[in-house]
């Protein structure tokens, strides 16, 4: 962290979130807009994604915060997070996403870490004690960073459980717990998160000069946690769980529906999958893509 007095966030300030992931682009977005943030990806900002070769996660997460600011000339707000598994001595770690592969598959992440738990120790009831991690760093254009983390301990499950979240949330159980973080409804995870954790570290030094509001309720159909949902899953659970809140969003939102009736629907639908260039990622994925797809497109 530099020496040099750190500029202040306020009310109104564009905020780049420096990351190509959605899930977190999304989860990151619902922390910061009490505050006023303007807050705009990486990715919509058409950035390239640093590779990640430091050997911590501050130092990834500054590195990603450093490289988002000085190519936008915005601050930046850059996140680093794992889950680490004790028996494995601390892996997956800062390779949580590589696990994944190039398609970011977690049920392909999931079973590797199941398999090597198994492989070295076994499981036992409870299972092998483990934390998720999130490292925060907010960047200037000038160079200033200032880094803050968080953490929160459990225990693994095998098979994994659940079909809300992303990444490894459907096989963690936090300490005090007893449903997965895949299992949890939003809310009930943010309030406990790693992620959560880091960001009351953000917010007591950076955004407490600031009047927080509660956030006004939508009027429409909230295609931002949609799009997020759908671009992290990677199981046929979380596929399940992707069309019971599409059903969900059809009953709430039909007047925002570009299909409605099923004929209709299942003719977009087959001309988005028709279209689909996603050779890398899950089918699951490419599914739900397709069918928010097929809501939203004449």
């Amino acid at each position: 962290m530099s020496d040099v007095a750190v500029p202040k966030l306020r009310a109104g300030t564009k905020l780049v979130v420096a990351s190509h992931n959605p899930g977190k682009v999304w989860e990151i977005n619902q922390l910061i807009a009490p505050y006023g943030l303007d807050a705009v990806s990486a990715g919509d900002l058409g950035l390239a994604e640093p590779e990640e070769t430091e050997p911590t996660f501050a130092g990834n997460a500054q590195l990603k915060a450093v490289a988002a600011a000085n190519g936008s000339g915005l601050p930046a707000l850059a996140d680093d997070s794992g889950l680490e598994v004790e028996c494995l001595g601390g892996a997956p770690g800062i390779y949580s996403a590589r696990w994944a592969g190039p398609g970011k598959d977690f049920g392909l992440a999931m079973r590797k870490v199941g398999e090597e738990v198994t492989a070295r120790h076994g499981w036992s009831i409870p299972g092998p004690r483990a934390n998720f991690i999130s490292v925060l760093c907010l960047a200037w254009p000038g160079g200033e960073t200032q880094i803050f983390e968080g953490r929160v301990f459990g225990h693994l499950v095998w098979p994994p459980r659940g079909g809300n979240g992303f990444g490894y949330d459907p096989m963690f159980v936090a300490d005090g717990e007893t449903q997965t973080f895949g299992e949890m409804e939003p809310a009930q995870k943010y309030a406990i998160s790693h992620r959560t954790r880091a960001f009351a570290a953000f917010k007591a030094a950076c955004l407490e000069h600031i009047q927080s509001t509660e956030p006004v309720g939508a009027t429409g159909r909230d295609l931002a946690a949609l799009h997020a949902a759908a671009a992290s899953l990677s199981t046929q659970t979380e596929a399940a769980q992707f069309v019971l809140r599409l059903k969900a969003d059809l009953s709430e939102h039909k007047a925002l529906w570009a299909h409605v009736t099923l004929e209709d629907y299942l003719s977009a639908l087959a001309r988005e999958l028709d279209a689909s260039h996603q050779p890398h990622a899950p089918a699951w994925r490419t599914l739900a893509h397709a069918l928010l797809a097929a809501s939203r497109n004449g």
